[in-house]
């Protein structure tokens, strides 16, 4: 077993890479609504790391909420979890943003190493701290990320995400318990294997479907899978 200290802003704690799918959670986040945009627009993606535990239930971790519950939040979308392994390239895309620094940037609640779209499956459960999570879908990108980011045009990092798949992912959740930094997040049941995060999201969202019509259909009928993507695969599908 293979150990080494991950060192972020604020943050160090001990990663064991025992497998792909066996991580320490980075950072723990959460935030509320406050002005996003001139106009008036709210959003929580500023969210902020917690370094004490915090209860989880089947609406998210303790304190965080959202701005647009009709796009966000919900059983289906309980935690959002976006792989730090991807700051490396958003990092040399954004010219080394300052949002990047740490984690946050993609308003996640939760930051690894170690779990990212190819690998992970729909489906897949995870033992997270004291909680049982099952993973529900990717998530797609708004303009929200562009105005974070201050981009648009070919910098966009919602057109980015799309073509690369670097998405991130959301979980239900089944089991409550508390939640903290350093938590180890454990792999104790896969999805089907056919269902990666990452072709799931290049089929619904990447616009792949038109290439592979049948396993759309299939997507429909997936009962791990989110129910607004399963609504969405059956549109697609007609």
């Amino acid at each position: 077993m293979k150990e080494l200290h991950c060192t972020l802003p604020g943050i160090s704690v001990l990663c064991k890479c025992m497998s792909s799918q066996a991580v320490r959670v980075l950072a723990l986040l959460i935030g509320k609504p406050r002005p996003f945009r001139e106009d008036g627009t709210m959003s929580a993606i500023a969210r902020q790391p917690i370094t004490g535990p915090l209860m989880l239930n089947e609406l998210g971790f303790e304190g965080d909420q959202v701005a647009d519950p009709v796009h966000h939040g919900g059983p289906d979308m309980a935690i959002h979890h976006y792989p730090y392994d991807h700051y490396p390239f958003w990092q040399q895309r954004l010219n080394s943003h300052k949002l990047l620094q740490k984690p946050g940037a993609f308003g996640e609640n939760i930051s690894t190493r170690g779990l990212v779209e190819s690998e992970l499956r729909i489906g897949d459960r995870f033992r997270l701290g004291q909680a049982l999570v099952e993973l529900t879908k990717g998530r797609q990108p708004c303009w929200k990320l562009d105005h974070r980011f201050g981009v648009s045009g070919k910098q966009s990092v919602m057109a980015e995400i799309v073509r690369t798949a670097r998405c991130g992912f959301y979980y239900r959740v089944l089991e409550s318990g508390l939640v903290q930094a350093g938590d180890v997040m454990r792999l104790v049941e896969p999805g089907p294997s056919a269902w990666t995060v990452d072709r799931v999201f290049r089929l619904l969202v990447g616009g792949q479907y038109k290439a592979e019509p049948e396993a759309v259909r299939k997507l429909a009928d997936l009962p791990q899978l989110a129910a607004d993507w399963r609504k969405r695969a059956a549109a697609l599908a007609d």
